[in-house]
């Protein structure tokens, strides 16, 4: 009976980090087909743009290129370390735009929109992922971070203390904080939308 052979199977994320670091380029993009999207979903979510996710997406994978060699996976899971890696690109992509909205230099956002079926659908799909978008953007920065982290990055609360860089405790009381915050703000705009319809 022949032996299972190995190399079929999806490597890991250390094997690919290892190669990287080995100057491998067919491991970065093995790696960015695996991570890419979900990093560049956190990041769209936690700065509202795109665009800014699509920068810090490359970002991070330059970074990952750079110092892959510095990834040490005793302390950690990979998934962990490019998602601090993210939350720390995000931070200073969002000081970078107030720098530039506090000096009058706002770059204009164009959304394109995509041709739907369901016209009202569309418009009531949009409605509330505006208003989940509202909520968040109200949230404290640390509180926002962990829920992005959570629902987005799909991390535990032990990966999400690590990336935030604090306890198991703080991270736990701030995606309590954050959940409670948005829940309220949803039926707040459900209770306007009542209304306004009424």
């Amino acid at each position: 009976m022949a032996a299972t052979v190995q190399h079929d199977q999806p490597r890991g994320d250390d094997e690919l980090l290892a190669r990287i670091a080995g100057g491998n380029q067919s491991a970065l993009s093995e790696l960015i087909a695996r991570h890419g999207r979900g990093l560049r979903m956190f990041a769209a979510r936690y700065l509202g743009n795109a665009g800014d996710a699509e920068d810090v997406a490359q970002e991070v994978f330059v970074t990952v290129w750079k110092q892959a060699a510095r990834f040490d996976p005793a302390k950690g899971r990979a998934s962990t370390w490019l998602y601090r890696i993210t939350a720390n690109r995000c931070i200073d992509q969002r000081r970078r735009r107030a720098l530039r909205s506090f000096i009058g230099l706002d770059d204009i956002r164009d959304e394109v929109a995509a041709p739907e079926a369901d016209a009202e659908a569309t418009t009531a799909a949009r409605q509330e992922l505006a208003i989940v978008r509202d909520g968040l953007s109200r949230l404290p920065e640390r509180q926002r971070m962990a829920v992005l982290l959570r629902a987005v990055g799909d991390l535990d609360i032990a990966a999400i203390a690590e990336v935030m860089g604090g306890s198991i405790g703080s991270a736990e009381q701030l995606l309590v904080r954050g959940r409670r915050a948005l829940r309220d703000h949803l039926a707040m705009a459900a209770v306007s939308r009542e209304r306004e319809s009424s």
